[in-house]
């Protein structure tokens, strides 16, 4: 029976319709679920979880425009978590609402203490749940602003990402909360663009200041004829309602070259930059960096 139960709670988890047969695996990534978190908000109060930033380039001008705020789990023993093991079950709880702020936090320490050293604010972004607009994301952007002014950062250089299917999910509750959010002078960003159902003139409605193409969905585009298409015409469609465009993914020269050829807006990838510490981060970037 509780095989059955292991077996059923994973069809919900991955949709709520179909078969699944179970096999011992499972069990495995249960109790393995159940020990993360189990350990997370001891994780948070010891210091295990970390901030990584991955670059993000502006094509056009060739140069580094900002990063990507990234969570990592780094346990005291040295053992690196990462996020493809801990944020599904964080995720599935509810936890992830508490990793969303913590990791927006955390940003908000390390630029005031850029700030205080003089160095030069850039544009960061950082995700947030879909699990944080459940409830029609009430409080959510006031309290990002109440954030970012204990720290004294302004709004400008935060980019609030959201993951599609919460455009797809909550359209009416979602838009208002972007319009408090572009208000107090943050950024918007859709994330994993692609691999919804959103519509242009449902991100027209939302007034993203880009949306970022979904790394599987690049990687299909530059191996796959059709794909290159769909992916090729979908970028003047939302360049038309006046939405620029980040292509996730980027990993070989010749993916950079046909994104030029696009007009593609910025580039992540691992071609560009992997994530790394904060420090790291500022030591390899501080003075920005070619696209060549």
């Amino acid at each position: 029976m509780e095989s059955a139960n292991l077996a059923r709670k994973l069809v919900k988890e991955q949709g709520g319709s179909g078969i699944c047969v179970y096999k011992e695996e499972m069990r495995a990534k249960r109790d393995d679920a159940i020990q993360i978190t189990g350990r997370f908000y001891g994780a948070m109060q010891q210091g295990e979880l970390e901030v990584y930033l991955q670059p993000k380039f502006n094509l056009e001008e060739r140069k580094i425009y900002g990063a990507e705020a990234l969570a990592r789990w780094r346990t005291k023993t040295g053992e690196m978590i990462m996020p493809g093991r801990f944020v599904p079950p964080l995720e599935n709880i509810g936890y992830v609402v508490d990793l969303d702020f913590y990791i927006y936090e955390q940003l908000l320490r390390a630029m005031k203490r850029w700030k205080k050293a003089g160095k030069e604010l850039f544009t960061i972004s950082t995700n947030f749940s879909r699990r944080n607009f459940e409830s029609g994301g009430k409080n959510f952007a006031g309290r990002l602003k109440r954030m970012a002014d204990h720290y004294g950062i302004d709004p400008k250089y935060i980019e609030v990402e959201v993951t599609e299917s919460v455009v797809v999910e909550n359209v009416d509750e979602l838009k208002r909360v972007l319009s408090e959010l572009e208000k107090f002078g943050f950024r918007i960003a859709i994330d994993d663009f692609g691999t919804g159902y959103s519509n242009l003139h449902c991100i027209r409605d939302m007034s993203p200041s880009y949306v970022k193409m979904d790394r599987d969905f690049t990687a299909k585009a530059m191996n796959s004829d059709r794909d290159y298409e769909l992916y090729k015409n979908i970028i003047p469609m939302v360049h038309s309602i006046d939405v620029r465009i980040c292509a996730e993914g980027i990993e070989e020269k010749e993916w950079l070259l046909k994104m030029k050829e696009m007009k593609v807006d910025y580039l992540q990838g691992y071609y560009f930059g992997r994530p790394c510490g904060k420090k790291q981060f500022l030591q390899q970037y501080a003075s920005g960096i070619n696209v060549k």
